[in-house]
């Protein structure tokens, strides 16, 4: 009789979902409020207890309205992630190029994605559970704000009033699909540094999958984790914090802004 019920359920929520209208969840084009130029910083990567996983650079360089963004994680356990992005500033921030790399015992497949943001075209190199190379290209209708690689320069200059933003992000998986990321402030946190006490702007990023799939997906626990980001605000506002999974149903991990240690040498 169970055997009977779970395909009965299955099918239930199935034909419900189909009837519900989706929800639409329109999208937003962020103007530039704070234009990006050369920048050097040093990340920590490491787990929520605080256990350091790996260390990060994020570099930019800015040519004329085109900016190259690139950060890179280098594990201890040897595993790399290395997300490359070429977006321009004129009046409002586009996505041109982005390419993610992610392989080692740390992410679940190794994974080689890149999108076009000017025709769309979605391609990946992936390893499948038996270890097997896969490939798949996909031809999707980029709209003009995807905001893959640039996730974080968009809530830089998101406005201070807004009280929710969505932004269109293509998902680096197996089969890439255009999803949205919906983007609620929660606030201000306090943290200090040298004995300086700041407030940075809570961001909780929600991931929407829309119609069937985003209905059900809740339902058999494949819905994806949020990510809570830190920027500290003013009049050049910075990333500060964030909490969040680095790949599809992976671990939550923290990212932060680290300091240069100098070795102690003899006093002269």
């Amino acid at each position: 009789m169970v055997r009977r019920l779970l395909p009965a359920s299955l099918a239930f929520i199935l034909t419900c979902a189909t009837l519900l209208q989706p929800r639409l969840v329109s999208s937003e084009v962020v103007p530039v409020r704070y234009r990006e130029g050369l920048l050097h910083g040093f990340l920590v990567l490491s787990t929520i207890e605080g256990d350091i996983l790996a260390h990060g650079d994020l570099t930019q360089v800015a040519t004329g309205d085109r900016v190259t963004l690139r950060l890179v994680f280098h594990f201890k356990d040897g595993s790399l992630h290395d997300e490359a992005t070429i977006y321009s500033e004129r009046s409002s921030f586009r996505l041109l190029k982005y390419h993610l790399i992610q392989k080692g015992p740390a992410f679940k497949r190794s994974m080689d994605f890149s999108l076009d943001g000017s025709t769309g075209k979605a391609t990946v190199r992936y390893t499948d559970d038996d270890g097997k190379q896969k490939n798949a290209d996909e031809q999707l209708k980029v709209p003009p704000d995807v905001a893959n690689g640039i996730t974080i320069t968009l809530l830089k200059n998101i406005s201070p009033n807004s009280t929710q933003t969505t932004f269109s992000y293509v998902a680096p998986t197996p089969k890439p699909r255009l999803i949205k990321l919906v983007i609620t402030p929660e606030g201000e946190d306090p943290f200090s540094f040298a004995g300086s006490t700041r407030k940075a702007t809570h961001f909780v990023v929600k991931v929407d999958i829309g119609g069937v799939a985003g209905v059900v997906a809740p339902l058999i626990g494949k819905q994806p984790s949020d990510t809570h980001v830190w920027i500290l605000g003013g009049e050049a506002p910075a990333f500060v914090k964030s909490e969040g999974a680095l790949y599809l149903g992976g671990p939550i991990w923290r990212i932060e802004l680290a300091s240069p240690v100098w070795p102690k040498t003899p006093q002269r």
